[in-house]
């Protein structure tokens, strides 16, 4: 677990600004910005291409503060993937696709899909040349309801966890249903291409062709991807992720994952502890996941941190935020 490459796949989907869909970023506006920004941030003191951290309605951290945090006391690798960001991340990294995701509702949500999948092969191989495991983490706005139209479609009933603490169930399946009925007839790559968004497409095209252990850190986003490579008789390690993904009622992780059998891990993170009201708000199931935060926790907790040790790295940075 100490030598694994953490790579960071920031995208952005039309989903996103259906109203109600989502509560990264904050606004519309800002929306386009939470993944960049996000990859930024875990490189910088900020990110650049805005002047704060991306934060819910109610002023609540992106995840990007748990996976920084960890980052910091392990000093774990980061490789940052652009796959359909609309707007560019102000540091080096990976280019798969510029062009954002379609609205599911009415297009492709990944119309250039091949051009994605094989990208993500390619760079694959090349990681496969030098590393042994991989964690394979997400940004992307709207990701989750993408991902269950790809799980209903592959026919299971999935139920997403959201980034809001009420969870728009009823708001994703109308989506969702009215994206099946433009797709009906998609099948095989064709579901990805029609219901997915450019993140998980790559993602599932690197996990196909990687030639070492691969970690998923996230929630539905993983999956979904996990679902897709069953169909390609290919086996991630596993799924890491929070225990607020995992303990939602709202959703069905668990039940999903066991369905489609895929292992998982249950991060015990424990937020309350913080001295931060914006930060304990998580314990409430506001944002959940997201950023690998899950899997960046994992990483810090097998190295030998304790998670007195990173909850307090996480107050140290929110307190460099709050007084900057």
């Amino acid at each position: 677990m100490l030598d694994m490459m953490f790579i960071l796949t920031i995208g952005n989907t039309a989903v996103s600004r259906i109203k109600g869909i989502t509560a990264a970023g904050g606004n519309e506006e800002l929306i386009k910005f939470t993944p960049p920004a996000d990859a930024e941030y875990l490189f910088y003191d900020r990110p650049r291409c805005i002047n704060s951290i991306p934060v819910t309605p109610s002023g609540n951290p992106t995840p990007a503060i748990i996976t920084k945090a960890a980052r910091e006391l392990v000093k774990f690798p980061v490789l940052v993937v652009r796959a359909g960001s609309i707007a560019e991340p102000l540091l080096p990294y990976v280019h798969i696709s510029q062009k954002e995701g379609g609205d599911i509702r009415r297009e492709a949500g990944v119309s250039d899909v091949r051009e994605i999948i094989e990208r993500g092969s390619i760079l694959a191989e090349e990681i496969s040349r030098h590393e042994k495991d991989v964690m394979l983490a997400e940004s992307i706005p709207g990701g989750t309801t993408t991902a269950m139209a790809v799980l209903r479609k592959l026919g299971y009933d999935s139920v997403s966890s959201s980034s809001m603490s009420n969870n728009p169930v009823e708001l994703k399946k109308a989506i969702i249903e009215e994206a099946l009925r433009r797709a009906k007839n998609a099948d095989g790559i064709d579901i990805l291409k029609e219901l997915g968004d450019p993140v998980l497409a790559f993602i599932y095209a690197f996990a196909r062709r990687f030639r070492g252990k691969t970690y998923l850190a996230g929630g539905t986003q993983m999956l979904a991807v996990a679902a897709l490579l069953k169909l390609d008789g290919v086996k991630p390690e596993g799924i890491v992720t929070t225990k607020y993904v995992v303990r939602d009622g709202s959703a069905t992780f668990p039940e999903t994952a066991r369905e489609i059998g895929v292992d998982f891990i249950e991060v015990p993170i424990d937020l309350s502890i913080s001295g931060h009201q914006g930060i304990r708000e998580y314990e409430k199931g506001i944002v959940k996941e997201g950023v690998g935060a899950g899997g960046a926790y994992h990483i810090a907790l097998n190295s030998g941190f304790s998670s007195r040790e990173i909850v307090d790295e996480i107050d140290s940075l929110y307190s460099k935020l709050i007084i900057n």
